[in-house]
């Protein structure tokens, strides 16, 4: 069998470009290589977490959720209630409201997917389901879509981070955003490069952002960064598909990324000691729960 294995970017293009192949099937390619698992098998599990992906936007938007902690609760409906009125339009807003709703099932202990991480699996479902739905978009579409967002996401891992503690929120929200403008560009139509492209915007986007968790929990500000992670993968989608480009290639970008979560003071990383994490308000907040504890 051939090895259709990638580790960056430029390797991943030049799959594609020999095979005449969208990043999609270069990922299944890639791990049919790995001979774990024929195809068959791959597409059973990316069907699964496309189930479990909408399962959660509906218990998101359709039943109560609130964490005890009293840091989030039903925010994604009241943005929902909002729809009409919203200046975004209601495509957006759907979107958005869903990737809160994601992250509102996980604070309540339900079942999500991480992708690529819990604190951001808001995102890529959002993007990937709302637009599926709003364009008659087939299961086999969307499951190429969530094939496509695997392997940026498995480049970035490679290469830098998809943790907050090793990475700040860059690495989480900024990685899902990036999984999920690849994927809509390819399910827009976009070429391989221009997935690249939409990828790399998106990281750039957010670059440094830190993670910086009222209380150490994937609350405040975690859910609503899954709001504007969803906002900015539909933005660099559209920015990529009018034919605005990366200046800076997705590889040299991910490479920024991870040399500057090296750079981020710890307390700046997940640990719940820097940014809004120290505030009075939220040093309030995290006492309140330690005694409720």
């Amino acid at each position: 069998m051939i090895d259709h294995t990638f580790t960056n970017g430029q390797e991943l293009l030049a799959i594609c470009h020999s095979e005449q192949i969208p990043i999609s099937e270069a990922a299944i390619l890639a791990e049919l290589s790995r001979e774990e698992m024929d195809r068959d098998g791959i597409m059973s599990e990316m069907r699964l977490d496309l189930e479990v992906m909408r399962e959660s936007i509906r218990v998101g938007l359709e039943e109560q959720q609130v964490s005890i902690t009293g840091l989030m609760g039903e925010d994604a409906d009241k943005l929902m209630a909002f729809t009409d009125s919203a200046v975004m339009g209601r495509e957006m807003t759907r979107i958005v409201a869903s990737a809160m709703a994601v992250t509102e099932v996980n604070a309540s202990m339900g079942r999500i997917v991480a992708a690529p991480t819990a604190g951001a699996s808001g995102i890529l479902p959002a993007v990937l389901i709302q637009y599926g739905d709003a364009h008659d978009l087939s299961e086999e579409q969307l499951i190429a879509g969530l094939c496509n967002a695997g392997a940026i996401g498995m480049i970035i891992a490679r290469n830098a981070s998809i943790a907050g503690a090793s990475g700040g929120c860059q690495a989480e929200t900024g990685s899902a955003a990036a999984m999920a403008a690849s994927a809509l560009t390819e399910l827009r139509g976009g070429t391989p490069e221009m997935c690249l492209h939409a990828a790399a915007i998106a990281l750039k986007n957010v670059m440094g952002l830190v993670c910086d968790p009222v209380a150490g929990l994937v609350e405040c500000p975690c859910i609503k960064r899954n709001a504007i992670g969803a906002a900015n993968a539909v933005l660099c989608s559209d920015m990529v598909m009018a034919g605005i480009e990366s200046i800076i290639p997705f590889d040299e970008v991910v490479t920024a990324m991870r040399n500057v979560g090296r750079m981020m003071h710890p307390d700046l990383r997940e640990t719940a000691r820097g940014g809004i994490a120290a505030t009075p308000t939220a040093q309030k907040i995290a006492e309140k729960i330690r005694s409720i504890e």
